[in-house]
């Protein structure tokens, strides 16, 4: 389908209007994390916008959140004006879920605009309803003319630099807006529950950054409700309220949800936290992120809860989203011979694997919470990510990656790419077996891209296990520097419907495009 470049029409931004202006209640910051109170009168209000998520051809999810106990009502449209209208009767919101809840749309038309609105009605009188919000998406195309475009990025609200108002707030989600992609992939660090946001910060020319504060985000994230207020911290801002009313996400988790650099059974040298278990705070995040996105496969309707999951965009394009935190073994020096548990545990392998085989879509995105060849250290001795700083054969996590991308190369698999973020600035790495100590692959793609409201960092030393090459660069030269000093970045991938040729950018704050790399369908090794 198209994708017009101009802001939404001025009946648009009317339809919109309702899910996006700024209530009073979030206006003030002492308010903005309060629990909703449950004496309150009047009538049920969705002051925290509409969302859209895991959208494929014939379905979706939309999530709202209540200011009291409501019931939950979605009605769909193929216009603005919502004449006559689908009614779907949603869940009734209440404290187990902090007052949030996801409605699944089905039987919808493939590759259409979907006009929703949320209305939120008291369970004990449905007569009386809040006021109606707003939000539309794209169905997932039937046929391949049309093609498609997504944008990428992740990391929010990161390293103490929150919403700050002298600045507009989270601007650049304005600028992904314009794109009018048809979903986002969010690569992980939605929120940095480790990281609190304290009233202002001087930066080192002596100015200050001010930011939006909340109880729950003025220390580290432990309790539920200190998880479920980060999560709702990022939706005070209008830029992502706005945003999130037009365009469906896909969401995945990385670290920074629960901790810096937490893995399974870990237990926290932090003197900040009373609670040390990561397993039990992970627990409480994986809730709390279940309830503030529309995601298909959490607590609500996977029986494993988990986060790795295939969404089918179309002919063109199959989105493989990876969970590289909830199944790795402890951060180490990375030196195992042998590995079965490595970054993503032997089952989410073997299901990558299968689905990969199974995918018959023109290109395969392999949506990474981490990247494979940059070096992320953990410390003075461990690593975080995949790659180890040791160039000859896979070793340790190294090891999962070479048996997949070995599965790929033997199984025919074409058109796979690697997405992430993770490392707060933006590169494009080429990998290449006949630069690689490990050569039984097929060359690939990597793209990095953010972060969209964090700290930027300097650039990480590549891993020549695998053979990568980086085409492009733009970090950096110290570490954390605030996004009043670096530009925040994302990218954005466009597949032609006619051709099939995959085009990635990598943009940032302001739209301006750094770096463009054309690829074509069906070949293996294109350069």
């Amino acid at each position: 389908m198209s994708h017009p470049m101009p802001s939404p029409s001025p009946r648009r931004r009317s339809v919109l209007r309702s899910s996006l202006a700024l209530p009073a209640a979030l206006a003030v910051p002492g308010l903005a994390g309060a629990a909703p109170a449950l004496s309150l009168s009047g009538r049920p209000r969705a002051q925290w916008g509409v969302q859209a998520g895991d959208v494929t051809a014939h379905a979706g999810l939309v999530w709202v959140r209540s200011d009291r106990p409501a019931r939950m009502i979605v009605e769909t449209s193929a216009t603005e004006s919502f004449r006559n209208p689908t009614r779907r009767h949603g869940p009734v919101l209440g404290p187990d879920t902090d007052f949030t809840g996801t409605t699944r749309l089905r039987g919808l038309p493939a590759g259409e605009q979907i006009h929703y609105r949320v209305v939120l009605a008291d369970p004990d009188d449905p007569r009386r309803t809040g006021e109606p919000v707003t939000g539309t998406f794209r169905t997932s195309p039937k046929g391949r003319k049309d093609g498609v475009r997504f944008l990428w990025s992740g990391d929010i609200a990161g390293q103490g630099w929150g919403i700050n108002p002298d600045r507009g707030g989270y601007r650049v989600f304005e600028d992904m807006r314009r794109r009018n992609p048809d979903f986002f992939l969010c690569s992980g660090d939605n929120i940095y529950a480790d990281g609190p946001i304290l009233p202002s910060v001087t930066l080192p020319d002596g100015s200050v950054w001010r930011n939006v504060t909340t109880e729950e985000k003025s220390k580290v994230a432990e309790t539920l409700k200190e998880f479920r207020g980060a999560f709702r911290y990022n939706l005070l801002d209008e830029n992502l309220r706005r945003f999130n009313a037009q365009v469906p996400s896909i969401v995945q988790w990385d670290d920074h949800e629960v901790h810096n650099n937490w893995y399974p059974g870990q237990i926290l040298d932090d003197a900040r936290y009373t609670e040390k278990d990561t397993d039990v705070l992970a627990a409480r995040s994986l809730r709390a992120f279940s309830e503030y996105f529309p995601v298909s496969t959490l607590p609500a309707g996977d029986k494993d809860g988990r986060v790795y999951r295939v969404l089918r965009h179309g002919p063109l394009l199959d989105v493989f989203v990876l969970d590289m935190r909830s199944y790795r073994n402890a951060n180490s020096p990375g030196r195992q011979p042998d590995d079965v548990t490595g970054i993503l545990g032997a089952e989410q392998l073997s299901w990558l694997k299968r689905e990969l085989s199974r995918s018959r879509a023109v290109w395969k995105v392999i949506a990474s919470d981490m990247p494979l060849g940059l070096v992320v250290p953990d410390g003075k001795v461990n690593f975080e990510a995949v790659a180890q700083g040791d160039p000859g054969a896979p070793l340790g996590r190294e090891l999962q990656i070479a048996e997949l991308l070995r599965h790929i190369k033997h199984r025919g698999i074409t058109g796979t790419l690697w997405l992430t973020a993770d490392v707060h600035y933006t590169s494009a790495q080429r990998y290449d077996p006949s630069r690689a100590a490990f050569k039984d692959f097929a060359p690939f793609w990597e793209f990095v891209s953010g972060p969209l409201a964090a700290g930027g960092f300097q650039a990480l030393k590549l891993d020549g296990t695998f053979g990568p090459e980086q085409r492009f660069l733009k970090a950096p030269n110290r570490a954390n520097t605030s996004p009043a000093e670096t530009p925040q970045y994302f990218g954005e991938v466009d597949i032609d419907g006619g051709s099939g040729e995959l085009t990635v950018r990598l943009r940032q704050e302001g739209g301006e495009v750094l770096f463009s790399k054309v690829l074509q369908p069906g070949r293996v090794g294109q350069d």
